[in-house]
């Protein structure tokens, strides 16, 4: 189980051979790698369903590798998104082993060793996130990052200290780990050692990268909305070829834009960060880095409150009108994204 979504393995893969996997969509949601927050959000995990196998098609247009095999209809078959009558929650797709970084402490210090990784494994999922920015909106990582020194503005390839809301000449490349307690951003050479990767395979994912933030860009383009970041998961299969696994292109894993408001989880990260729980959520993970403790959710002080109700019923309809734009078809009894959006914006303007 994941905060978000239910795995149901209906083959397990082995040494050289993919599995056969479902993911569960609910309409549960995480913020800061909390987990399982307090409340649901109605319709979005049938949303992501669609909107994920939606760009999973899009891209396999584009001779780009992916393990999505197709939607389950209520009925029980195995569909493709154009086939689907009426909305499902239930992914299925090619299972690849999952290998987790042993994990030690040193010098007080939590480390973690990916020795396992190297470039004669295969049929594995590749340990990390990788993440295109197009554009550096409110609330985008890079910013915080900045201000602790924690990267450069030579580091991101710009000539400039970038603002708030600014558009790239060209996308920025991102990579952090996926399988610790706390993710981490690293270095390309890190991501490099990380994952098992040749210096050949490393450009190859930069390059697999670009194709994905170019495809979802066009889709996004067509509801209006500006894909300003997005997360990529990619793993080898048996043969060592790489593919695009977990789900692309969703309100989840990118962070799209409208009219310079947010159309994504983000809505719920802003929320989330007037709150006192976001700041305890800082200072655990502080604490636990110094300390050298695993878990920081034990050191949090507080449980995050539930979301305002009303702002929950936008997000919601958010999430169901992006879908219904994003693919062309009216697969939820919503209003029109732009009509969203001005609830929304009405209800930032009054809070």
């Amino acid at each position: 189980m994941g905060s978000v979504k239910d795995l149901e393995v209906i083959k397990k893969p082995t040494k050289d051979a993919m599995g056969i996997g479902r993911f569960h969509f609910s309409d549960r949601y995480s913020v800061f790698d909390w987990g399982e927050m307090p409340d649901q959000i109605e319709g979005k995990g049938a949303a992501l369903c669609l909107m994920g196998a939606y760009c999973f098609e899009r891209l396999e247009e584009k001779g780009i590798k992916t393990h999505y095999r197709g939607l389950v209809a209520k009925d029980g078959r195995l569909v493709s998104f154009e086939e689907v009558e009426q909305s499902t929650n239930i992914m299925e797709f090619n299972l690849v082993n999952v290998f987790r970084p042993k994990t030690y402490k040193e010098d007080g210090k939590v480390k973690h060793d990916y020795g396992m990784f190297t470039p004669s494994l295969k049929n594995y999922l590749i340990p990390l996130e990788i993440m295109y920015r197009n554009g550096l909106p409110e609330g985008s990582s890079i910013f915080k990052r900045l201000e602790k020194g924690l990267i450069t503005v030579e580091d991101l390839g710009l000539d400039h200290y970038p603002k708030p809301g600014e558009r790239l000449s060209k996308p920025i490349f991102d990579a952090s780990t996926k399988l610790e307690e706390k993710d981490r951003y690293v270095t390309w050479e890190e991501t490099r050692k990380i994952a098992g990767l040749t210096d050949e395979e490393l450009e190859e994912v930069k390059a697999l990268l670009l194709k994905v933030d170019e495809t979802i860009t066009r889709i996004a383009s067509k509801a209006g909305l500006e894909n300003e970041d997005g997360k990529v998961e990619l793993a080898f299969d048996p043969e060592r070829r790489l593919m695009v696994v977990d789900v692309v292109g969703t309100l989840d894993e990118c962070r799209f834009t409208y009219d310079g408001l947010h159309v994504s989880k983000e809505i719920a990260r802003q929320f989330y960060r007037k709150t006192d729980w976001h700041r305890d959520v800082e200072e655990a993970k502080k604490r636990a880095e110094t300390e050298g403790i695993q878990d920081w959710r034990k050191l949090c002080k507080s449980n995050p409150p539930k979301l305002d109700p009303a702002l929950k019923v936008i997000i919601s309809e958010m999430y169901m009108a992006a879908t219904n734009e994003l693919t062309n078809r009216k697969l939820f009894d919503v209003l029109r994204l732009a009509d969203v959006i001005k609830k929304y914006r009405n209800y930032v303007d009054t809070n």
